[in-house]
């Protein structure tokens, strides 16, 4: 039996540092295959055919520069450019998933048009107006430097340039304390953003808001996820050790059951 990896620290960076590293297993990258469609290590609730709309929503193609932040490993940033044929900037924080990230640009025939920096998306290191496109997965709710993020992101747009992200909400404000204590068992860490998206884009100097609801597709990925945790219980067990495998076991039952209550949803929005 394999030993369980380690748990080297706590705290959300080297929670992802983890998960980064654990997705490039055999065992997770065949989870996700049948969970997203993609076999990267992500860490968003992306799909495969999400992203292949993302590609033409953004209007990606070859002589663009796209800067996907909280990039990770590379899912579904490397994608989207092996797709359209556009440069690709991958920023993250944690250099575990970067590594990853510059490992498989090169794998997949695309390092030339790819670059990785360890960078945070409310403090981006580059110059004004420099992306034609700009996309990023599930990052927000994962920070509470939401509009922090968004206002670094309309800095660094070129004129004309587009953004589109995905992310987790709350579809309404809980009303007890068991929708509370559901809310903080389940992920992300903060998906209150204290306003509706649309305003905080509005207030940001975003415009030409399109939004999509893919709520449904997010509590698929779930149900299926929920499904290959039961039945690779034993596998999971052998990588993840067991206090790990209930942690993740709890959160993401606690997630599909915000859903089904109707206090969290998934949603994408295409800005200007």
């Amino acid at each position: 039996m394999a030993r369980p990896l380690p748990r080297p620290c706590t705290g959300s960076e080297c929670d992802f540092a983890r998960d980064y590293e654990i997705g490039q297993s055999p065992l997770m990258l065949q989870i996700e295959q049948r969970v997203r469609g993609s076999a990267y290590g992500a860490t968003s609730w992306t799909t495969r055919a999400q992203s292949e709309a993302t590609v033409h929503r953004l209007g990606l193609g070859t002589g663009q520069c796209l800067l996907e932040i909280g990039g990770g490993a590379g899912w579904p940033a490397l994608f989207l450019a092996a797709l359209s044929g556009c440069e690709i900037v991958v920023t993250d924080i944690p250099l575990s998933g970067l590594r990853v990230s510059r490992a498989r640009a090169v794998c997949d025939g695309i390092g030339d048009r790819c670059n990785v920096l360890a960078a945070n998306g409310a403090a981006l290191p580059f110059a004004n107006r420099t992306f034609d496109r700009i996309h990023h997965a599930d990052v927000l709710c994962c920070t509470e430097r939401k509009r922090e993020i968004l206002l670094e992101c309309r800095r660094v747009a070129r004129e004309g340039a587009a953004m589109e992200f995905s992310v987790i909400a709350l579809a309404r404000t809980p009303t007890t304390d068991d929708e509370r204590r559901l809310l903080k068992q389940s992920g992300p860490p903060y998906p209150d953003a204290g306003a509706d998206y649309a305003v905080l884009l509005f207030e940001t100097g975003w415009s030409g808001l399109d939004r999509i609801d893919v709520t449904t597709e997010f509590a698929h990925c779930m149900d299926v996820l929920l499904q290959e945790y039961d039945a690779q219980r034993d596998a999971l067990l052998a990588l993840l050790g067991e206090e790990d495998y209930a942690d993740r076991l709890e959160r993401r039952l606690s997630t599909r059951a915000a859903v089904s209550r109707g206090l969290l949803k998934r949603e994408i929005f295409l800005v200007r």
